[in-house]
């Protein structure tokens, strides 16, 4: 078995093959898992729009589910607090587990819940406090995955394996996400999908726990965090690992938090108001079919892995700094453009075209950021500040739907508002690539 060689702070730590491929796959399931499980929301807004947020305004009524996924969001920091700080103090791999067990759990339960027409506004309760526990254990899920794999790699494809976790994940949750769309759909179609199709999308949540279990029977844990740990017993050191994480993030590492998050707000928003948003936009804009809708979805997924690759790997090449601000000009011009040229489509093809274009630019904006993030941050305190960073700014990106959508007033206002939000949240996304260091090779 051949070797790979991963520097950390202390001495050369020697990874085999296996190990490499065991932590990549385990990051990338585990993270597509779980945006699987919150994908599946976006492709049941509307139908959950009318069953627990009925309002007489459609837009309202979907705004309202928009929030309910902030609301999610908003819970995800709090889980990378606690699984964080977990996952530095005793290991990824025993984080990864509880966590991505718990999000499937929290998301089939979705599928019991009685709707408002049922129980009335309990319903909506309900489901708003069974997001808040399904995103605390997705913050976990991402102090984890956003850690281990990028731990495990040679140092020339970390790039590459940012890409693959954070966009291959995202692609393969979507792409999951879309194929039991298309499936459920078939066979409950029309009102059949109103009445129980819902609560089988929601039901197929437990597949990636139990998925996610048999994948991390193989995993070893990280080599950077394993080494850190050999170091702390032999030499009794208690401040090598930091009894609370958090502690020291927010009074060593605050600043560093701030400027990271103008770089991970323009990821999260890139990637909710493009591949995030495009079901509902060619649902209420462009009035397509479930059948066009399901395909277009399946391409974009597939696309969006493919931009997080190259733009991943990219990063490698010229560095992080460098590509944001390569990724931040592209998007502040590229985006408007495909909005309005979406908005106007009305032919199969354009949509298509039009989608991929969005979604390829969309998803290039955080390809490098977990990568950049791991370098931000030392191994002691890796998990927590990296989870912290990723999800708070991609819980202020989650919401910009829900700004959106608010601000547009009525379904003809929402590209031109798509564009104006694209255009100020990536200016501040390449004025923080501009404040922000060169951080490639910085992995300790």
């Amino acid at each position: 078995m051949s070797n790979v060689v991963a520097h950390s702070e202390q001495e050369n730590v020697i990874v085999n093959r296996r190990q490499v491929v065991s932590a990549m796959t385990a990051s990338l399931l585990g993270w597509s898992f779980d945006l699987y499980d919150l994908f599946l929301l976006l492709f049941v807004a509307p139908t959950i729009s009318v069953l627990f947020f009925p309002t007489t305004s459609p837009t309202l009524s979907l705004a309202a589910v928009y929030a309910s996924f902030g609301v999610t969001l908003l819970m995800r920091p709090l889980g990378s607090a606690i699984f964080g700080s977990y996952a530095d103090k005793n290991g990824r791999k025993k984080a990864m587990i509880v966590s991505v067990v718990g999000v499937g759990v929290s998301t089939a339960a979705f599928g019991f819940l009685p709707t408002v027409p049922q129980i009335g506004v309990t319903a909506a309760i309900l489901f708003l406090i069974l997001r808040l526990v399904q995103g605390v254990f997705v913050g976990g899920v991402v102090a984890s995955t956003h850690t281990i794999g990028t731990e495990s790699a040679s140092p020339k494809w970390r790039g590459l394996m940012s890409g693959l976790i954070g966009g291959g994940g995202a692609g393969l949750g979507a792409l999951f996400a879309s194929l039991t769309f298309t499936i459920v759909s078939a066979f409950f179609p029309g009102e059949a999908f109103n009445d129980w199709g819902w609560r089988v999308m929601f039901f197929t949540g437990i597949l990636g726990a139990v998925a996610g279990l048999l994948v991390f029977r193989t995993l070893n844990e990280s080599p950077l965090w394993a080494q850190l740990r050999k170091e702390n017993e032999e030499k009794g050191q208690e401040d090598v690992i930091p009894q609370s994480p958090i502690k020291t993030l927010f009074t060593k590492y605050f600043r560093v938090i701030a400027v990271n998050l103008m770089i991970v707000i323009g990821g999260g928003s890139g990637y909710y108001l493009t591949a995030g948003f495009i079901p509902t936009f060619l649902k209420v804009v462009n009035n397509v079919s479930s059948e066009v809708l399901s395909g277009v979805l399946i391409v974009s997924s597939i696309v969006t892995i493919i931009s997080a690759l190259l733009f991943g790997q990219l990063s490698e090449i010229i560095g992080r700094k460098k590509t944001f601000l390569v990724i931040g000009c592209l998007n502040i011009v590229g985006l408007p453009y495909f909005y309005l040229a979406l908005a106007d489509s009305v032919t199969t093809t354009s949509i298509y075209l039009n989608t991929m274009g969005l979604v390829f630019l969309g998803n290039a904006a955080y390809a490098p950021v977990l990568i950049f993030l791991n370098e931000r941050f030392p191994t002691s305190i890796r998990s927590t500040g990296t989870g912290l960073s990723w999800n708070m700014g991609f819980a202020i990106g989650g919401m910009m739907p829900t700004f959106v959508t608010l601000a547009s007033g009525s379904i003809e206002n929402i590209p031109y508002t798509l564009m104006y939000f694209v255009i100020v949240i990536f200016l501040v996304y390449i004025i923080g690539s501009l404040i922000v260091p060169e951080t490639k090779g910085n992995l300790k």
